[in-house]
């Protein structure tokens, strides 16, 4: 595939998605360029690259002195860019593989922060971007109401890979005890159409993400799905047993699970 096709396809899914999503993560409060500046002894470009190559791990908080930055980058253009490019390479790689044809190919999507965007709580300053302590509680609470827009670039991936004829599953950490709200929430923000949505359920809490969603991905196998694609914005979505074909890791300077 030509460069000037895959221009055409960027440029394509950023016009797409500055004018087709209702609910635009970035409208919420736009801030320009990635603030890839010192802080206080703390080199806080370099801090979110390891975080995303998984050099630091096991992490629970964005450090106070990066706030201020991992707020710069998620509300401004760079985290955007760094999604489309995520979606341009997923959507080069899925057009050219030859389906079989008989619906057993699938595309895996976890949701938090890669098909849902969860920027609006996050943005709140109890929560500054990570750098304060997680609320289960108020986070609920959140998820309870619904709202959570997508990210366009993902959204925009899954509205072609669709075209292709790939099926879509979600699998997600989030609890059984949110399907409703979260099939809801999911079809408002464009998500109308997947084979499976799975969600953990009580016996599973204990689990790490990368025990259950190996787990899941293996029961999926079973069932005689081909897993082609496989997109999340944590590497415990991406790794362990049947990850499938391809991974494909979507930014998130926010937190990390294990």
């Amino acid at each position: 595939m030509s460069m000037n096709f895959l221009s055409l396809f960027f440029f394509a899914t950023i016009a797409a998605t500055s004018h087709a999503i209702p609910h635009q993560i970035h409208l919420l409060r736009p801030q320009s360029g990635s603030a890839g500046h010192r802080i206080a002894g703390v080199n806080c470009l370099s801090w979110r690259l390891a975080v995303e190559t998984d050099n630091i791990r096991n992490w629970d908080l964005v450090p106070e002195a990066c706030e201020d930055y991992v707020g710069h980058y998620m509300l401004g253009h760079q985290y955007r860019k760094d999604c489309n490019i995520a979606a341009v390479a997923a959507f080069v790689y899925a057009k050219n593989v030859t389906l079989k044809g008989d619906g057993k190919d699938i595309w895996v999507f976890d949701i938090d922060e890669t098909a849902l965007s969860n920027l609006p709580y996050y943005a709140r300053p109890e929560n500054a971007f990570g750098a304060k302590e997680y609320n289960e509680t108020s986070f609920d609470e959140w998820q309870l109401e619904g709202k959570a827009p997508a990210v366009p670039a993902v959204l925009h991936l899954y509205e072609n890979l669709m075209k292709l004829g790939y099926k879509i599953v979600f699998i997600t950490g989030k609890s059984e005890k949110m399907r409703n709200v979260t099939e809801a929430n999911l079809r408002k923000s464009g998500y109308h159409t997947w084979e499976k949505l799975v969600l953990k359920q009580t016996s599973e809490s204990g689990e790490t993400a990368v025990v259950y969603k190996s787990k899941e991905r293996g029961k999926l196998v079973k069932e005689g799905y081909r897993i082609i694609g496989n997109m999340g914005d944590q590497w415990s979505d991406l790794m362990g047993n049947f990850t499938g074909q391809r991974t494909f890791k979507v930014p998130d300077p926010m937190y990390y699970i294990s």
